[in-house]
Formats: C-alpha cells, sequence, structure tokens
C-alpha cells in the first residue's frame, strides 16, 4: 500500500472514514483467509486485483469487539460487495508481537482498559493501513487537560476551568485555597456548586459539590454499576490528593445530550437522564439505558464536525451540556457507538463504508461509483381535525407542610452589630440577611461576648436587653434536626438573621413602653427560625408532582396493558402515568423551568415536586441544585414582608382596630370586616361572635396547654419523648410559652398580629403530635382557626380596591412573567425538537410543551388569586361558569399547603394564526392539602375541565381508560360549560401514584389526552372519592384536587387582561418592573444573562451611619442578591453573570 493511502484521511485536512467489526454471523478469519483476502502485499502487485477485497480490521478489546453495536454494524457493513471485516483476536494483540498481527487495507483500533495503545500505533506504522480513528490522538484523549486544551484551541465553548497539578516538579500548579461554599484554584475562584474532575479520563470518580444553603454534601459519579451511576454523599471537602480540573456546573435541567459522530457531517445525539440528578439509571424492559433521540442545532452540528476534525476520530463520542440557551462541550469519549439505535446501525454502516471505498476502490480498481448523500427527509409533524394540543402550563405553588414559624425582634446599637452590617453590605441597601453558617457564627459570637459583658450590670434596660440576646444566643446555639449533625453547627435553610437600618431608632410601639429612647441610628435585627420543610411536606410535594405528570399528553394507557398498579409495580420510566411527560422531558420536547423563592422551605417543596414529576430517585439536595432556579430577582417570588407598602399597613391597623372591641359583631363591623360577603368570612365572624372574648379563651386555652406541657416534662416517663421531627417537649414549650407572653400584651390588650403563629403552632400539633394527647387542643384549634379565617386573609385588603392594590405590590413582577410565558409559547426556535426520523413510538413527536413551575409563599399564592377574582378578568352577571368559580373561591377558608393556581394553553393549529379561537386558556385551582375535619365543610367545586355539553353526551361508561390511550387533545373545549351538581375528585382505589388513582370517572368518547381529572354528573357507585396524598395515613393529609375556574378563556382575553392589569399597577410598582421587562423582551438570544450585582430594586436612600463611620456610600445599585450570596444554587457566583430563562 502506497504511503499516500494511510496517511491521506488526515493530511487532505476532511477526515475520511473507514470501518470493520466483526459479523454476527460470520466465523472469525484465520491467517489462511487472510493471505487469501488480502493477498501477498507488495510481491505480486501486477497480479489482476479486480476481485481484491478491501479488508477492514478491528484492533480493539475483545469486549469491545464482540459488542451488540460493534456486530450489528459490521454485519451491514460486510454487505458491501468488496469489502471484508477481519477482528484482531484479543491474544494476539495482547501477546504477539505487531509483526504477526493480521493484515489489513483499513484500520478501526482504539483504546479501552488494557489495550496496548503503542503496539497499535507501531502496526500502524508497519503497515500504513488507513486509520478510522487516528492513534496518536487517542493519547490526549485519556488525559482531561489535553481535551480542555484543544477544544479551547479550537474555539469550543466549555465549562469555565481550572487545573490543579499536584507535581512536585511544578508548585506553582497546585494552590487550593478551600472555603466553606468556594474552592480557589491557582488563583481562579469556583463558587458551589462546582464539579471536581480526575485528569484521567480512565477516573470516572467524578463528584460535584453543593452549597451550605441547599444543604450541602456532593454527588459522586461514577462508571455504571447496576442501576446506578452517582451516590450522595454527605462530604463537603474537596479531594486532597491527586490531580484534578475544576470548573463551573451548567444547571441542565437534569438531561445530558451525548453525541456520536461519524465522520464530520453525521452526527446522532441522545438525550438521557443526567447521572449527577439522582444517580438511578433508567433502564427498559431489555436491561438497556434510556435514551431518546433529539435534534441537535445549527450551532451544536459545527460543535460536532469541530470536534471530530480536531481529534480525527471518525467515529467519536463526547458530551452536551444544554444550560441557559448555549450548548457546552464536557467530555470527548474517544470510539463510541450509539447502542440500541437500528436507525444509528444502517446510517453508520453506510458513511464508514462509503468512506472506505471513496479511498480505496481507486488503488484496487474496484468499480465504484460515489452516491449521492442523502437528505433529511423534511418530515413536518401536524395535527389534523379540530385537535388542540397543549403547549403551555403555568402554576403558582405554595409549599408543602412545613414546621411552626417563630420570629424574635430586638434593636440593637452596640458596634460590634454595625461592623458586622457594614462588613456583608448592608449599607448598600440599608437591609440584610444573614443565612450563611460563617455569618450566624459571628452573630453567636457577638451574643455571647455582650451576654459575658453585660453580667455585671444590672439595670432594666440591660436586662431586658439580656433577655434578648439570651433567646438569641439559645435560638443560634439550638441543634436543628435537618442536616446540622452533617454540616456544621448551622444550616442557613433552616434559620436566618435579618438586620435593618434604622436612621432614628426603633419608634416606640405604644405609649405604655417606657419614656426612655435613645437617639441616634440603630439596627433592627430580626431572628427567624423553624419554618422548614417537614418529612410530610416533602411527601405532599412529590406526590403532586407525580400526579401532575398525567396533565400531559401520551402514556396514560401504558399501565393498564402492563397490568400494572403502580410505578413500582411497571420498574422503571415508562408504563405508567404520565410517561408522556417523561418522554417529552427526555426528548427535549419539553421546556421546563422551575422556579422557587429564596425560602428553604419553599426551594426543598420545589426539588421534591421535580422528584415526583420526573421520577427523580435519592437526596433533594442535587435536585434542587440542578432543577431549581432562584427566582430573587426583582421581587418575582420573593417579598419583604417587613417593609409593607402603605395600603397594607392601614389595612392591619383597621384589622387590629375592630378586632379589639370587646362586643359582639355588629352588622356595621360586618360590612366593615367582610363587605365582599364572603362566606367563609361571615362564618368565621358568626364562630367568635365576641373578638376580645374570643382572645380570652384562646389565651386561656394556651396557658392550659403549656401548664400540661410542664407536667409532662416532670413526669419521668416522659424523659426521653421525642415529637414528631425530632422536636422535643422543651422545644415545644417554648414556642408555645413564646405565644402566650408575646399574644397578650402588657397594657392587657392583644397582638392580632399572633394568631397566625397561633393557628400555625395548633395546626401542626394537632396534625403530627396528637399522640400527646393534650386537652383542649380541639377547641383551640377551632376558635383560632375561626380567627385565623379572617385575620390572614383580610391582611392582603379589606375592601376590592385593597385587595387589588396590595395584590399588584406582591406580584405584578410574577403576572408580568406569566403574560411573557403565554405570549412566547408559539414561538418555537429556540425549542429543542425531536429529530423526526426517530420518531416511531413517541405520540406526536412535534409536540413542544412549555412549563413553567413557580413555587412561592402563602403572600404571593393570596395575592395572584386576588388578581384574578378582583382584576376583572370576566363579568360574573355575564358568564355563568366565573360566577360559579367566584361563589366556590368565596367559600374556600384558608389557602393551605401547596395550594395551586394553574394556567393551561392549548392551541388549534387548524384556526388561522390571527383567529381568537387559535390559542384557548384554561384556569384551574386546588386550596391545597386537606386539614383536620375538613371533609365535611370543604366547599364544593365544579371538577377539573368540566366536559362541553357537546360531549357530555358521548361519554363512554364510567371509569373507562379507553380515551386516555388516544395521542389526541381535548376537542369542543370552547363551547359553553354544562352546569354539574358535585365534583369529581381523584379517584384512589389503588397504590398512590397509581394509573387507577389517577382515572376519571367518566370521560367524553373523544379524545381527552388531556382531561385526566374530569367533572362528571354520575360517579362509578364503587368508587371512594378522595384527593391527592396517601389516604389512611396519618402524617400525609390528602390534597384537593384541581378544579376548574373557567376552561373556555382565550389568550387574546388573558393578555389584554394582564396587560390592562400592568398599566394600572402605581408608579413605583411599574419601576420595579422595567428591569424585569428589559430581561424577559429581548428576543436576540433564548437566554439572557443578568449580572446579579447590578439589577437595581429601588433608588438608594440615604442612611445616617454611627458618627464613627464615613458618611453614607455612594457605590452601585442595591442588589437583589443577600450577603449569603445568590439564593440559588444554581447561581455559580455572586459576582458573576446568570442566565435567567423565560
Amino acid at each position: 500500500m502506497s504511503q499516500s493511502s494511510g496517511q491521506g484521511m488526515y493530511n487532505s485536512g476532511l477526515p475520511r472514514f473507514l470501518v470493520g467489526n466483526e459479523g454476527g454471523e460470520s466465523r472469525q478469519l484465520d491467517d489462511k483467509d487472510m493471505r487469501n483476502i488480502s493477498g501477498s502485499y507488495g510481491e505480486d502487485e501486477e497480479e489482476d486485483q479486480s476481485e481484491r477485497q478491501i479488508v477492514v480490521g478491528i484492533c480493539s478489546m475483545m469486549k469491545k469487539s464482540k459488542s451488540k453495536p460493534m456486530t450489528e454494524i459490521m454485519e451491514r457493513l460486510c454487505k458491501f460487495e468488496y469489502i471484508t471485516v477481519v477482528i484482531f483476536p484479543e491474544e494476539v494483540i495482547l501477546h504477539e508481537p505487531v509483526e504477526k498481527w493480521p493484515l489489513c487495507d483499513c484500520l478501526i483500533s482504539f483504546h479501552s482498559k488494557g489495550f496496548p495503545l503503542d503496539k497499535a500505533v507501531g502496526y500502524a506504522k508497519l503497515r500504513n493501513p488507513v486509520l478510522i480513528n487516528d492513534l496518536n490522538m487517542q493519547y490526549y484523549i485519556q488525559d482531561r487537560r489535553e481535551v480542555y486544551r484543544i477544544l479551547q484551541e479550537e474555539g469550543i465553548d466549555l465549562p469555565r476551568y481550572a487545573v490543579l497539578n499536584r507535581d512536585p516538579d511544578r508548585p506553582e500548579e497546585c494552590n487550593l485555597v478551600e472555603g466553606e461554599d468556594h474552592v480557589e484554584v491557582n488563583g481562579e475562584v469556583f463558587h458551589k456548586p462546582f464539579v471536581e474532575k480526575p485528569v484521567s479520563a480512565e477516573d470516572h470518580n467524578v463528584y460535584i459539590y453543593y452549597p451550605t444553603s441547599a444543604g450541602g454534601g456532593s454527588q459522586r459519579l461514577f462508571r455504571k454499576i447496576g442501576s446506578r451511576s452517582s451516590v450522595y454523599s454527605p462530604e463537603s471537602t474537596v479531594r486532597k490528593t491527586g490531580s484534578y480540573i475544576y470548573e463551573e456546573f451548567m444547571p441542565t435541567d437534569g438531561t445530558d445530550v451525548k453525541v456520536y459522530t461519524v465522520g464530520p457531517d453525521y452526527a446522532h445525539a441522545e438525550a438521557r437522564k443526567s447521572p449527577a440528578l439522582d444517580g438511578k439509571v433508567e433502564r427498559d424492559s431489555e436491561g438497556k439505558e434510556i435514551r431518546y433521540p433529539v435534534m441537535l442545532t445549527a450551532m451544536e452540528k459545527l460543535v460536532a464536525r469541530k470536534v471530530c476534525l480536531a481529534f480525527k476520530q471518525t467515529v467519536c463520542g463526547f458530551d452536551l451540556l444544554r444550560a441557559n440557551g448555549h450548548s457546552f462541550v464536557c467530555d470527548v469519549n474517544g470510539f463510541s457507538f450509539v447502542k440500541n439505535s437500528m436507525k444509528y446501525y444502517d446510517d453508520c454502516a453506510k458513511v464508514l463504508g462509503n468512506m472506505v471505498m471513496r479511498e480505496l476502490a481507486p488503488q484496487f480498481h474496484i468499480p465504484w461509483s460515489i452516491p449521492m448523500e442523502a437528505e433529511d427527509i423534511p418530515i413536518v409533524p401536524t395535527t389534523s381535525g379540530t385537535m388542540m394540543e397543549l403547549r403551555c402550563v403555568i402554576a403558582v405553588i405554595r409549599h408543602g407542610d412545613r414546621t411552626p414559624k417563630q420570629k424574635m425582634k430586638m434593636e440593637v446599637r452596640n458596634a460590634l452589630f454595625f461592623d458586622l452590617f457594614e462588613k456583608y453590605g448592608g449599607y448598600k441597601t440599608g437591609k440584610l440577611k444573614l443565612k450563611k453558617p460563617k455569618q450566624l457564627q459571628e452573630v453567636l459570637d457577638i451574643a455571647r461576648q455582650l451576654l459575658a459583658e453585660l453580667v455585671l450590670h444590672n439595670d432594666c434596660e440591660i436586662e431586658e436587653k439580656k433577655s434578648k440576646l439570651e433567646q438569641l444566643k439559645t435560638v443560634l446555639e439550638m441543634e436543628s434536626s435537618l442536616n446540622d449533625n452533617q454540616y456544621g453547627h448551622f444550616s442557613g435553610i433552616n434559620r436566618k438573621v435579618q438586620l435593618t437600618y434604622l436612621p432614628n431608632g426603633q419608634p416606640k410601639a405604644s405609649s405604655e413602653e417606657e419614656d426612655y429612647q435613645k437617639e441616634g441610628p440603630s439596627l433592627l435585627l430580626v431572628l427567624k427560625w423553624g419554618g422548614e420543610l417537614t418529612p410530610a411536606g416533602r411527601v405532599q410535594a412529590e406526590e403532586l408532582g407525580r400526579a401532575f405528570r398525567c396533565m400531559y399528553p401520551g402514556g396514560q394507557d401504558s399501565c393498564r396493558s402492563l397490568g400494572c398498579e403502580s410505578p413500582i409495580d411497571c420498574g422503571d420510566y415508562a408504563g405508567f402515568p404520565g410517561c408522556g411527560l417523561l418522554r417529552l422531558h427526555s426528548t427535549y420536547r419539553h421546556d421546563l423551568k422551575i422556579y422557587a423563592s429564596d425560602e428553604g422551605r419553599v426551594q426543598m417543596t420545589a426539588a421534591a415536586f421535580a422528584k415526583g414529576l420526573l421520577a427523580l430517585e435519592g437526596e433533594l439536595t442535587p435536585i434542587l441544585v440542578q432543577m431549581v432556579k432562584s427566582a430573587n430577582m426583582n421581587g418575582l417570588l420573593d417579598s419583604d414582608s417587613d417593609s409593607l407598602i402603605d395600603c397594607q399597613q392601614r389595612v392591619k391597623a383597621r384589622l387590629h382596630e375592630i378586632m379589639q372591641k370587646n362586643k359582639d359583631f355588629s352588622e356595621e363591623d360586618y360590612n366593615k370586616l367582610a363587605p365582599t360577603g364572603s362566606p367563609s368570612l361571615v362564618n368565621s365572624m358568626r364562630v367568635i361572635v365576641n373578638p376580645v372574648r374570643t382572645c380570652d379563651q384562646v389565651h386561656t386555652l394556651i396557658k392550659s396547654l403549656t401548664c400540661q406541657i410542664c407536667r409532662r416534662l416532670e413526669d419521668p416517663k416522659s424523659a426521653d419523648l421525642q415529637l414528631y421531627h425530632s422536636e422535643t417537649l422543651e422545644l415545644m414549650l417554648q414556642r408555645w410559652s413564646k405565644l402566650e407572653r408575646d399574644f397578650r400584651m402588657k397594657n392587657g390588650r392583644y397582638d392580632i398580629s399572633k394568631i397566625p403563629d397561633i393557628y400555625d403552632c395548633v395546626k401542626y400539633d394537632t396534625q403530627h403530635n396528637s399522640s400527646l394527647s393534650l386537652e383542649d387542643t380541639l377547641e383551640l384549634f377551632r376558635l383560632s382557626r375561626a380567627l385565623a379565617d379572617i385575620i390572614i386573609p383580610q391582611e392582603y385588603g379589606i375592601t376590592k380596591a385593597e385587595k387589588l392594590d396590595i395584590a399588584s405590590a406582591y406580584c405584578l413582577p410574577l403576572v408580568k412573567k406569566i403574560q411573557l410565558d403565554l405570549q412566547r409559547t408559539h414561538e418555537d426556535e429556540a425549542v429543542n425538537k425531536l429529530h423526526p426520523l426517530y420518531s416511531r413510538g413517541v405520540m406526536s413527536p412535534g409536540r413542544h410543551v412549555r412549563t413553567r413551575l413557580y413555587f412561592t409563599s402563602e403572600s404571593h399564592v393570596h395575592s395572584l388569586l386576588s388578581i384574578f377574582r378582583y382584576g376583572g378578568l370576566l363579568d360574573e352577571q355575564k358568564d355563568e361558569q366565573w360566577k360559579q368559580a367566584m361563589d366556590y373561591l368565596s367559600a374556600v377558608t384558608e389557602l393551605n399547603y401547596m395550594t395551586q393556581i394553574v394556567i393551561m394553553l392549548y392551541e388549534d393549529n387548524n384556526k388561522d394564526p390571527s383567529s381568537e379561537e387559535r390559542f384557548h386558556v384554561e384556569l384551574h385551582f386546588s386550596p391545597g392539602v386537606k386539614g383536620c375535619k375538613d371533609e365535611d365543610n370543604a366547599p364544593m367545586g365544579f371538577g377539573f375541565r368540566p366536559a362541553s355539553s357537546e360531549n357530555h353526551e358521548k361519554q363512554t361508561n364510567p371509569g373507562s381508560l379507553e380515551d386516555l390511550s388516544q395521542d389526541e387533545p381535548d376537542r369542543a373545549v370552547l363551547t359553553e360549560p354544562i352546569n354539574i351538581q358535585r365534583k369529581s375528585p381523584l379517584i384512589r382505589n389503588r397504590k398512590a401514584g397509581s394509573m387507577e388513582a389517577l382515572s376519571e370517572s367518566n370521560t367524553s368518547s373523544r379524545g381527552l389526552a388531556y382531561r385526566i381529572f374530569p367533572s362528571s354528573s354520575r360517579q362509578s357507585p364503587e368508587i371512594k372519592p378522595s384527593g391527592l396524598g396517601f389516604e389512611g395515613c396519618s402524617l400525609v393529609p390528602s390534597i384537593y384536587p384541581l378544579e376548574t375556574l373557567h376552561n373556555s378563556l382565550s389568550l387574546k382575553q388573558v393578555d389584554e387582561f394582564l396587560t390592562a392589569l400592568c398599566k394600572n399597577g402605581s408608579e413605583s410598582q411599574f419601576k420595579r418592573l422595567k428591569s424585569l421587562s428589559a430581561m424577559f423582551e429581548s428576543h436576540s438570544q433564548p437566554s439572557i444573562d443578568v449580572d446579579s450585582q447590578e439589577t437595581p430594586v429601588s433608588t438608594p436612600i440615604q442612611l445616617n451611619q454611627p458618627a464613627s463611620k464615613p458618611v453614607w456610600y455612594t457605590g452601585s445599585p442595591s442588589s437583589t442578591v443577600s450577603s449569603a450570596g445568590p439564593s440559588s444554587p444554581s447561581v455559580a457566583e455572586p459576582s458573576s453573570n446568570f442566565g435567567f430563562n423565560e
């Protein structure tokens, strides 16, 4: 063979490729066969070569040579008339010199564990075959440092990284400084979460380190063992031996893309669940990892071409991370075949065969013409008939069940607190939030120091401060039950300290307070603790996420066909309700973003929900880091309750005045307190009768409760008594004693603001600590609930105008974001699509669903609901369905944990794009978990997506799942809804999460791919109604199913409503919104980078600092990132840009 044939493929600049493998039915060829096939090289080249075969040699370890993909591809390659495949025996490769290796014209050789790459290089030099994959470059592929260097030189995007070389000869490359939530590698800082990779590509022990704000610890990835590819570890410190690459963690929404090239012009891409997510490998019925082909963007195809050429590997696999609208290469694996894809096997053999023939056929005078390149078939999936396609799901969800929130306020003037305030940039905005363990430790140190100094003083003012300081010290020293024993003494998720600058000190709350008041600036210290998500809350969120899947098309009939009762019975990812959503997500047809406020309970709820929604396993921390994005930008989901707007302050003052009257409610009081005539409010006022007398009863019951707990503490039998979530009797007594002290003030009047806390505590103990059998807890629950049912909703406005004003102040940015979500749904340019050639078995391959989940606290849920109720979306007098919905909402007493407001957008592709009938919007609502004794008094809704009059006449038998198997969206949803006499809740007559649990009592005979929980006028007699959750499990209350508020709104109608609402916002609210709008309304990029440190919230106010400080800073605008760093673990570092995708 000539020298040119051996080197031509890479000298030409565009590598040409050859492939070979053993045929599945062919026997292994011996040396005699080789001589017959190859002839005698260089001895008799004048011999007739018309029958000469081109020999493709496979030189690799036998495990690779005999693998199914190699066998499948080589069988197809052998169908080329002039190509023969020869497999080099492993014993020959390992033990024979290269001179005795079989001869070949084209060599496919690649490194794997145990393979002698040096010998393969020697063979190539000796025989000079055409190389499919360059052998020398395979040395570089084994070193991640070299891989990253080559990628950088080629201009290929990769995560920001730094190399730590622990080499005694190069000490300058071994500078590592480790902090609590970051590492500094040779001067480059990486904030958690970050990735630590061994420099050797053969070492698959890659670690991801999580920030303390997400629970800390690390995810440890490894080469797949059985059904696992990673495990979570509580270890938070980096490895101290070995050399590593440290790189930024890229938030990919839990899915990785693996790309397989066959030459520079062919690439196959597959999506799989990220091994970093929960470590569970999803496998199909044959035990193979579940993957789905995806289409690469034009830019990604260019990246595939660059990788193939740069590493001179015709057959090459590499990993892509899709994050923040960009694609990054994070690993190059070298020779790699796709598994279990017949289409890929056909394509790969065809491409390789043509490359081999193009390169060698002319030399051997083999008649061969270059075939025309096949164009991609332009398959465009379309819907037919009047189907309506689900395009967008938006849900705003309150967090799950939590421990009681507790709070303590104190005014501080000591210089140590001012120093701390300055240290963490408090003077920039006048406010400071301290959540990190290190920061909380500093506060504790100050408290300890001041207490030690105060021992010498005896005056009453200092004694008062002493009691507050002691409480501060006690709470900060308190062992938390969540992760503290693993991650140090504090967990930022459970405790925080807020400091607010007061230029003239704190004003006196009442005239009864002592007259003495110091002048000059002070700091208001607010200590908050408790309020963490309980195990019950986690289960609630996960169960709701699992049920939420079934609002998406596809997969509803899988379980029935398998005869399974639950996902556990079915085994894996497919074959149970909601499989359609999982496939949408895995194939990148599901555009999912999950946002959460910066409160730990909210973020953990979001993570647990994502776990259920996407069928994940394992700890919540990895899911939180990868799936949940921070929305602490311009108040999108966070609100500062300590800086209430004037309107809400006035409302609270009026509430306080009305509830302080020691007389029965009069007609005037009913008009003042319940001007909307809400049945839930009126009923609560009837229970209370006299507010002061009711408060007297509540206070007496609290005193009785604390006495009972004290007696229990004195009882030796209760010494080791453990309450729910590891609480002790001492801690329970502390929270009740504090409420007893704070509720009744020194002047004998009651602090109405404590009523929600009282109800919070008694609800918690009634649900979780009922085994204590404390007397009169149910009576305390009844009275405090009646008070709370007035105080809590009315704090967000008493009149309709006040409710709308306060609601706008809380959630106008969220309303604008929802409007943008709806508007952008039809813009699919930035949405990744499933390759049409691989869409067999995937229902409706053209379907792209945008899902936006917003997890937040009670204030935003109340506010958003007020906007829909009182903002003028529809006229109750003209729309009967809306009137029924408003009557239902007025009867709802409490927006409990896991309350949901859901907006669903559908598209009818047969309607004119400019027609109002093109897009169709539905609005749904659930008041969340069922409380104690709620079953009998719960208001009746009208079910989820009540059937239209057209479909009502075509209903199938009750309980039938037949229609769910149709991959066809809902029809005739725009007609007038019929009147339905009772709601149809979720049916749970089997295991939680089963197909039956998510079935329906009645369906229409037409396609109902989305009508999973519809209402019906009849039910199967054997069906017992229930909500989401585990029935009969006392720790996990059920969740009310979604009720449809309206199911025939047009997108134009909703858009005009939201536009008018935003325009009517006050000027100050509009200023807050401007920066948010700018972020989302840029159409040039699917991802918008926003500098978190430069996002103005409001105009900084001038503060008076202590005399020892200079006049206040005139620095940068206020920051939305608290001193604890970015609230989302997904944000790499406080000072860096982060993508905020719409």
